[in-house]
């Protein structure tokens, strides 16, 4: 078994140009697999809300949400590090209430870290987490609590003046104590600048090839939802959704066609036993002795009568 990777751990990988390989999970099934694959970080993304959840957004994802899918995700990858998403509003809201929804997430879900979106704006707050033992991963450029603040699903940084403010977020959030920052849909030139600038990782999705990691979601890389839609930041791994769609569609057809249960999916029984279950019903325990006593006195009584 191998041993569960750790925020030292992950900032040497930066140091020794090892790139951090993280990806989403939500359950215990999907968690079992990560860890099975060799993945250095898990996160349970409220990305569930979109994937999983079915919403349009992050935004109506709850603490109880994320706690009860951290939860899930813990059982099954004992030994990877687990990063859980801070969902909307439990934190920027004052220092006392981030640090009571944060302490929560961390006893009752069983993540070794939270990740926070924001810059300079919940820097305070990163500090206080870091002071009361919570290890911060940060994340800036599109950060989808934010989404419609942001105008919508787009590339940021392009301008120089979003490219100083992403800039300035990253040197805010290290400073504040967090330990790696993702970099969502950032332009390559500026997230390859801030990963040199910095002295923790960068985790980039949709940041091009100069991050010090990558993440992405779970059901993205194997095509895990109907209807999927391509997205350019995205490589396909499998194409699951297809191969369950074809499954579940023949398990039908064979149903209605009485294909199954065939003969080797059947389990058979001895004649007795079916007697005693159907043939017998109906009589009581106390009416199957009496039964098998006088069956024995009659077969004395025929003995008896043959070698007379």
């Amino acid at each position: 078994m191998r041993k569960r990777l750790t925020i030292t751990n992950l900032k040497k990988m930066k140091q020794d140009n090892n790139p951090i390989s993280m990806l989403t999970a939500y359950d215990y099934p999907s968690a079992v697999l990560a860890e099975e694959a060799g993945l250095d970080v898990i996160l349970v993304g409220d990305s569930l809300g979109n994937v999983v959840l079915g919403y349009d957004t992050t935004i109506p994802v709850t603490l109880e949400d994320m706690i009860y899918h951290t939860r899930a995700v813990a059982r099954g990858a004992k030994n990877t590090f687990i990063v859980t998403d801070m969902p909307f509003m439990t934190y920027g809201i004052g220092r006392e209430s981030t640090l009571r929804n944060a302490a929560r997430l961390m006893q009752e879900g069983g993540a070794q870290a939270l990740k926070l979106e924001g810059g300079t704006e919940i820097a305070s707050e990163v500090e206080a987490l870091v002071k009361a033992g919570i290890p911060v991963m940060g994340h800036i450029g599109l950060t989808p609590q934010s989404v419609h603040q942001l105008g919508g699903y787009r590339v940021q940084g392009k301008l120089d003046k979003e490219a100083q403010k992403l800039m300035d977020d990253a040197k805010a959030l290290e400073a504040a104590g967090a330990f790696a920052i993702v970099l969502e849909l950032v332009t390559e030139p500026l997230a390859e600048a801030i990963s040199k600038e910095l002295s923790i990782p960068t985790i980039g999705i949709g940041a091009g090839r100069g991050c010090d990691g990558q993440v992405l979601v779970y059901h993205d890389i194997l095509q895990y939802s109907s209807p999927y839609i391509d997205k350019k930041m995205v490589k396909t791994y499998a194409d699951i959704g297809t191969t369950i769609r074809n499954a579940i569609s023949s398990y039908v057809n064979e149903v209605k066609g009485g294909v199954f249960p065939a003969e080797e999916h059947s389990f058979g029984a001895k004649p007795a036993a079916i007697n005693h279950l159907y043939g017998g019903a109906g009589e009581t325990s106390d009416q199957s002795s009496g039964n098998q006593a006088t069956r024995e006195e009659s077969q004395k009584r025929d003995f008896v009568s043959n070698h007379s």
